[in-house]
């Protein structure tokens, strides 16, 4: 998957053309399901759970360089 710095996103290419999207705080809310804005597919996003957590202040960490599986 690629990331936006900008908008925090993730996306992966979707075979209508467009792209599933599923953004940082969607996957820190617990969300596994990315999905395409312009058709009715959708995929499980796959990750550590661990390489979302925050530090002991709670803050999170910077994931840029994260890959991420897509089931």
């Amino acid at each position: 998957m690629d990331f936006d710095e900008d908008t925090k996103t993730y996306y992966y290419p979707c075979p209508c053309g467009d792209k599933f999207q599923i953004t940082m705080e969607e996957i820190m809310d617990g969300e596994e399901i990315a999905r395409c804005p312009s058709c009715s597919l959708i995929i499980r996003v796959i990750y550590d759970p661990e390489d979302f957590e925050g530090d002991d202040e709670g803050s999170t960490i910077d994931l840029g360089g994260t890959a991420i599986a897509v089931a």
